[in-house]
Order: C-alpha cells, then sequence, then structure tokens
C-alpha cells in the first residue's frame, strides 16, 4: 500500500499552491488516488499558504491531515508551525534562506536545498518552487518525471507555456541541489 502525506508551506508568491497541483496532476497522471487541498489567508500575496497534497493507491478517506510524511517549508513560521507535525522517520525540506532557525528534530531526515539562491543565480527567480519540487522527487521519487513534466504542463496557463521548458530544467537541477542538512546530520 503506497499513501504519501505532504505539507508544502510559505509564503503567497513563493509557488506553494503551484508546487502542490503541480504534484497532484502528476499524480492523478500516474493513476494515483490524490487530494489536493489549498489554505491562504486572505492577503494571499505575502500571507502564509500552505497545500496538503495526498497521493495514495487506495481511496483518500480525508483530506485533512493532522501529521505529516513530508514538509517543504520555506519560511520560519511555516518551520515553527510544521515540522512538528511531520511524522517520526519522515521528511522536512527547507529553503535556508527562508529560515532563521533549522530545523531541530533528530527523528526525522532534513534536507536543505538553496533554491532561492539557486534560482537567483541563474537569473530567473520564478522557477525557485519547481527547483524545490525536483529536490522533494529527488529525495521521494513519488512520481516519475515524465508525470512531473506533464503535471506542469497541465497545471501552468496556455499563456505560460512559454515558461515550460526552464521549469523542466529548474527541477532536474532542484534533484542537483538537494542535501542531507548539516544542521542534524
Amino acid at each position: 500500500m503506497f499513501k504519501e502525506e505532504i505539507i508544502i508551506a510559505g509564503f503567497g508568491g513563493q509557488g506553494v499552491l503551484s508546487m502542490g497541483k503541480i504534484l497532484a496532476y502528476s499524480g492523478v497522471m500516474q493513476g494515483l488516488e490524490v487530494s489536493w487541498m489549498p489554505s491562504y489567508g486572505p492577503e494571499m500575496r505575502g500571507g502564509t499558504a500552505n497545500v496538503t497534497v495526498i497521493l495514495s493507491d487506495r481511496q483518500i478517506s480525508s483530506p485533512i491531515v493532522h501529521d505529516y510524511d513530508t514538509a517543504i517549508i520555506l519560511n520560519q513560521q511555516s518551520m515553527d508551525k510544521f515540522e512538528p507535525r511531520v511524522k517520526p522517520g519522515g521528511v522536512l525540506i527547507y529553503d535556508p534562506n527562508g529560515v532563521v532557525r533549522p530545523p531541530q528534530r533528530k527523528d526525522i531526515r532534513v534536507y536543505a536545498i538553496p533554491a532561492t539562491e539557486e534560482a537567483a543565480r541563474l537569473g530567473n527567480i520564478r522557477v525557485f518552487n519547481t527547483m524545490i519540487l525536483g529536490g522533494y522527487l529527488k529525495v521521494k521519487p513519488v512520481v516519475s518525471l515524465d508525470n512531473v513534466f506533464r503535471g506542469l504542463a497541465k497545471s501552468l496557463p496556455e499563456r505560460m507555456a512559454s515558461l515550460i521548458p526552464a521549469n523542466e530544467a529548474a527541477i532536474q537541477k532542484g534533484m542537483e541541489i538537494i542535501r542531507v542538512s548539516e544542521m542534524v546530520a
């Protein structure tokens, strides 16, 4: 039986919901049962935002999750809120750029991915979120890369189709740059 419960959390405007949507579409393309449940404040851009994604090979009984197999964290507020909610033995992935206090837990696997820094270095900060997604898929290949690319194409509006190659490259780059965090290694 396969089931992956994921929280992706950060500020509105960081592509949190888009990342979840790409992952959800990828799961659908792979024939999995999928739940995608966004949550954000009324201010959207700049306010806190998170999305819960569940991928399963069986019917999903509820989209409500209290503890997660994986947390992808993009800011300190989200770290404070969701680090305690990663299941023991689970995975926490974070971008050090948005986090002042790195994760402290020793009973989970922690990975750092400097996606903000790398996207800025490449001159395209807009691919930051897909770079993070690539890092996650390196650590937990829950869907095939083919289906991720198909999910990416499905989730982007047609007017943004020209961004698909840059986002595909960012996914690949994220797979290259993710590392076990030295904070807890």
